[in-house]
């Protein structure tokens, strides 16, 4: 069928009455289509266009190349062009434009930029409205014509090349985009259309066809059109209305497109094969999927960077079937070359997976360089997350050639004492390409897996959840029998240094430790989760539940008392109680060998100065660590333990002395053991039959933490009470408080106000009969100055005088 042509004469410059008009209208073009049409031809003209340009001014002016939808569906594809004017308008732009109904195909089915170089184009209206020929229905055969000089124009523009594909594809899209057209700056509006021809190539054709276009206009941002071409000068309005603009006749960009489609895209066309955009298409999978043209520009030759190979084999990998055996070759002679030095980890990744796919499929000959590049990056590149291949994959010569080159730098790093600073997953790594090579490394494997426990506890504690190397740890205890035996032994070693770090591990990581190893640490630490949950706060029977899962008795293994002590109370010191079933649950022997005597003594000297079994227990640790106990702890336990004589009655004598001496040599006490040890004191030094001696010698120290502890005890209720109902024990206490009138300052004080806040309220409840009983007796143990003291002191409230008089009766006494 004929097409209807469209002649428009846009207005010439500076003749703003004048207004543009369509000249000639083929039939079936109706007035609102030319309404439509008409705001779309419109042209301005440059900056800087002289009035009465000169012929070659004119034919360099740039020409606006168009192709648009209307809303009726139908299109339009024309072209405007600046053209000599008469007299009074030295400059026309003449609009030729091919209407094209609705579901109706260019002729030859051509692609509308194919008509930008069509010879039939014209600048002038037919003369008395003939037709001419159609400029889409005489155009050349073949894709020669629009596609001549694309190859240098792509190559000429390759640091723009990725940018505008990847704008140009997704301006594209079935649903236009959002943020308005895609501006292409260029110096001539030839070289948008060439941009237009480029993407016409390299896209699939069904987005060609929604491309809309423009190749000229000064204001890009009142464009409906998706594609707009621009000059220099209007490039800076286009980014102030937010576009996404492309400078092409300026300086390269300097960021590249993170479109991986995008850049093979420019990759194929700076290597002149704009062919293998057709047969990448010929390939399943998306459209714009970097894989399918990766793998076809990879089969021809065309050097592509790390993501672009890494696409190429991730997609070979999902599709193994869809590449013949010849392009499968080449696929892997690519990913394989010598001359590569830029891969990356998530290419090594791909290669993998398609190592894994194509293992089986294809002959070991295609497979094997594969197989050796994901090995020799495995130990040269550090990469832990690599899927090695199978152990067979190296039979034979290949297998011999790749373990002789590789084998000397495995056991060199395996062998290397920093290998407690080398992550978990490079030395899993090591050792499992070591046994895919065969390499023979038995000699250094228990020094191996001891550095190997440690450093697995380290990372384990420093992660969250389970630790990124479990998998592949797991992997390598799966697969070699030997490196499991070593590795849990070397853990079972080390768990009664740290019980609770490898306790903590064991819940993350499931180790296989259920085979014929005793491994008794192994198992307590396992055992302790389940233990807490069911018994609860009952740390001893939790104890003793961890140490059955040992199945091993403590005199026979003593150090696991330590790894149950160290699984239960961690950092924690036992109660008293707790420690004294722990005390007789084991020989001292087995708890010297283990070293959790050391948690006994804490335990002792943690207890609450309430607590009356501390004081058992530190005789007990005497007696049975006698040369372990030593130092500051040994002083403190002697405290204890004389704390224990005096409340029995049968101390040595010198306690006093004792222990303020033991004090000194425990510093610093804990507050709860010198709390009570001092009260003990104070308590035995308020005793009826306390030794004067003793007595003396306290009084005498001045010691004002002594002092204070006796002030507290002698106001505490039983001291109050036998006062009150004692009057021999209130005698003995008003000649032992008025006996030391020359002590120092500390004695003398509190004396004094112990008589007059304890003993006075005391003897004042007391009937006349008590009181004189009182009198009597110091008088009777004393002297009868001293029963006149009482009597004085009885009737008189002035203390600081009574205590003179006192002072001044003794002396004359």
């Amino acid at each position: 069928m004929s097409l209807a042509q469209v002649h428009h004469i846009s207005a010439a410059p500076g003749d703003e009455e004048a207004g543009g008009r369509f000249t000639a209208v083929g039939p079936g073009v109706s007035a609102a289509l030319l309404a439509e049409l008409e705001p779309l031809v419109g042209y301005e003209l440059p900056d800087g266009v002289p009035h009465r340009p000169a012929d070659a001014e004119l034919r360099s002016l740039p020409q606006a190349f168009i192709y648009a939808v209307l809303s009726d569906g139908s299109r339009t594809v024309g072209r405007t062009a600046p053209a000599r004017g008469d007299g009074t308008a030295p400059v026309r732009f003449h609009t030729h434009a091919v209407h094209i109904p609705p579901g109706v195909p260019l002729p030859g089915d051509r692609l509308p930029v194919e008509a930008w170089r069509s010879p039939h184009w014209v600048s002038a209206t037919p003369v008395g409205g003939g037709a001419l020929s159609d400029p889409l229905a005489m155009l050349p055969p073949g894709p020669a014509p629009v596609r001549e000089g694309l190859d240098d124009f792509a190559v000429s523009r390759g640091p723009w090349l990725a940018a505008v594909l990847a704008d140009l594809r997704r301006a594209s899209e079935e649903e236009a985009p959002a943020g308005g057209p895609v501006v292409l700056v260029e110096k001539q509006s030839a070289d948008v259309a060439r941009w237009l021809g480029l993407a016409a190539v390299t896209l699939p054709r069904e987005s060609v066809e929604r491309l809309t276009f423009t190749t000229y206009t000064r204001r890009p941002g009142a464009s409906a059109l998706r594609v707009v071409g621009a000059l220099p000068e209007d490039a800076a309005a286009a980014r102030e209305a937010g576009l996404r603009v492309h400078v092409c006749a300026d300086r390269p960009p300097v960021d590249g497109a993170p479109d991986v489609w995008a850049r093979t895209a420019a990759r194929v066309w700076r290597s002149r094969a704009p062919e293998l955009f057709e047969e990448a298409r010929g390939l399943p999978g998306d459209p714009f999927a970097a894989g399918p043209l990766a793998v076809i520009a990879l089969c021809a030759g065309v050097a592509l960077g790390p993501e672009e190979r890494a696409a190429a084999a991730g997609w070979a990998a999902e599709r193994p079937y869809a590449l013949d055996a010849k392009r499968t070759g080449q696929l892997v002679e690519a990913l394989t070359s010598p001359g590569i030095d830029d891969r990356t980890g998530s290419e090594f990744d791909a290669v993998g997976r398609l190592f894994g796919a194509l293992d089986g499929r294809c002959p070991a000959a295609v497979t094997a360089p594969l197989a050796a590049m994901l090995v020799t990056e495995a130990v040269r590149g550090g990469n832990g997350s690599l899927e090695l291949p199978r152990r067979d994959a190296f039979v034979g010569p290949d297998g011999e050639a790749i373990a002789k080159v590789l084998a000397p730098e495995i056991l060199t790093e395996l062998e290397s004492s920093a290998g407690g600073g080398r992550p978990v997953a490079r030395t899993v790594q090591l050792l499992r390409v070591a046994r895919l090579l065969g390499v023979n490394g038995t000699e250094m494997l228990p020094e191996v897996a001891d550095r190997l426990a440690r450093t697995t506890l380290t990372e384990a504690d420093g992660s969250e959840g389970t630790p990124a190397f479990a998998p592949a740890l797991l992997e390598l205890l799966d697969e070699q029998f030997d490196v499991r035996t070593a590795l849990l032994g070397a853990l079972d070693r080390i768990a009664p240094e740290d019980p609770g770090a490898v306790a903590r591990f064991l819940e993350r990581v499931a180790l296989p430790f259920t085979g014929t190893q005793a491994l008794p640490h192994l198992r307590m630490c396992a055992e302790v989760p389940g233990a807490m949950t069911t018994l609860g706060r009952d740390r001893t029977a939790v104890w003793h539940r961890v140490l059955r899962a040992a199945g091993l008795s403590p005199f026979a293994e003593p150090l696991v008392l330590r790894t149950g002590v160290g699984l239960v109370w961690e950092d924690r010191a036992p109660t008293v109680e707790e420690a004294r079933l722990l005390l007789e649950a084991a020989t001292s022997d087995a708890h010297r060998a283990a070293g959790t005597w050391a948690r006994l003594v804490d335990a002792a000297l943690g207890a609450p100065a309430d607590t009356e079994d501390g004081t058992a227990l530190a005789h007990d640790l005497l007696r049975a660590f006698p040369q372990e106990i030593g130092g500051r702890e040994r002083a403190a336990l002697q405290l204890l333990e004389l704390c224990r004589d005096l409340r029995s009655g049968a101390p040595e004598p010198g306690w006093t002395e004792q222990v303020r001496t033991l004090r000194d040599r425990a510093a610093p006490l804990e507050p709860a053991l010198q709390e009570r040890a001092f009260t003990t004191l104070a308590e035995r030094l308020l005793a009826p039959d306390r030794p004067g001696a003793e007595l003396y010698a306290f009084v005498r120290s001045d010691d004002a933490d002594l002092i204070a502890a006796y002030d507290r005890a002698a106001r505490a209720e039983p001291t109050r009470t036998r006062l009150r109902t004692h009057p021999a024990y209130a005698a003995d206490c008003f000649t032992n408080w008025t006996a030391h009138p020359h002590a120092g300052t500390a004695w003398t004080t509190t004396a004094a106000a112990l008589l007059d806040e304890v003993l006075r309220p005391a003897v004042r409840g007391m009937t006349a009969e008590a009181v004189a009983e009182v009198e009597e007796t110091v008088g009777r143990t004393g002297s009868s100055g001293r029963a006149n003291a009482f009597r004085d002191w009885n009737r008189s409230r002035a203390l600081g005088r009574l205590g003179r008089r006192i002072a001044g009766r003794v002396r004359r006494g």
